[in-house]
């Protein structure tokens, strides 16, 4: 396996895991073993359609590409129109902070200001591409761009160190390492006043039980994400694990599926679920992006050097 079709697998296996778990959001565990129904649509999504995960994501991804590098009032430009453009779903905090009139160096910082909590997974669901792109800029790099674009929309830095973690899984995965032997090494990376957190979520005993927020919290979706990485041996076992979690499903599924698309590659996902997906861009006219199109993206992201 080639560090391409790893690259293609983190990008790809996000939107199917988003798209995949879209209909059974909020519902109860085990729904999607119970319902047998995969990329049938449901809860006001079309078959194969993905949601604000995987469109946020093409709107970073595009945006490093078009700038050769980090850019980030362009990213918050390409959000807040997004945002303008009335997708289906956004996250109550993204959407304040996109919509208050702040300038983009201030306008999450002022919410979190305000409001005294932004520690939800809405920069972790988006971040598949920034994680192939920033993977050749080392783990201090690539953890620092995660931060950095977190904290665009989320301005409490338990969000900030979440992603930078998912980054530099991803980075070690696509050097053909073992992300959960990474961990400990990642873990003493992460800002000290969120290390032992971390470390609680991502350490080998934890399951998703042990949770104490709902899994649209960062700490419990990317700790489930890790556990149904660990506790799988497929990359369709991994994604179907953790939409059968139940709660934020869209969001779990698509962290899950960056981790296990890095870890198993382009070719381990199922044909059947990539046929149906598709990525509506709202706020961009007409633009819809499918499978072929995101591996176009993957391969553009992994290749910039």
């Amino acid at each position: 396996m080639t560090r391409l079709d790893r690259a293609v697998g983190a990008v790809l296996g996000s939107a199917v895991g988003d798209a995949l778990g879209a209909p059974y959001e909020f519902g109860p565990a085990g729904e999607l073993t119970a319902r047998a129904e995969e990329m049938r649509g449901g809860g006001g999504w079309d078959p194969g359609e993905a949601t604000d995960d995987t469109q946020m994501a093409v709107l970073v991804g595009e945006s490093l590409l078009e700038h050769g590098g980090l850019e980030l009032p362009d990213i918050f430009e390409r959000f807040q129109r997004w945002a303008a453009g009335a997708p289906k779903d956004i996250g109550l905090q993204t959407e304040d902070v996109l919509t208050n009139g702040e300038a983009w160096d201030l306008a999450a910082a002022l919410h979190f200001q305000i409001n005294a909590r932004a520690a939800g997974n809405g920069s972790l669901m988006r971040a598949s591409t920034s994680a192939v792109y920033f993977a050749a800029a080392g783990r201090e790099g690539t953890m620092d761009a995660a931060r950095r674009i977190a904290a665009l929309t989320h301005g409490d830095r338990a969000a900030w160190e979440g992603t930078a973690v998912l980054h530099e899984l991803v980075r070690v995965t696509l050097d053909g390492g073992d992300p959960l032997a990474a961990l400990p090494e990642t873990l003493a990376a992460v800002h000290a006043d969120h290390r032992e957190r971390y470390g609680l979520v991502l350490g080998p005993d934890w399951h998703p039980g042990l949770a104490t927020e709902f899994n649209g919290a960062v700490w419990p979706c990317l700790g489930s994400a890790v556990w149904a990485l660990r506790t799988t041996t497929g990359f369709a076992e991994a994604v179907r694990a953790a939409v059968d979690l139940g709660g934020d499903t869209d969001t779990v599924a698509a962290v899950t599926g960056i981790l296990a698309g890095a870890r198993y590659g382009q070719a381990a996902i199922p044909p059947e679920w990539t046929a149906a997906l598709h990525v509506p861009l709202p706020g961009f006219g007409d633009r819809v992006l499918d499978a072929n199109a995101l591996r176009a993206l993957a391969q553009s992201l992994a290749g910039r050097t």
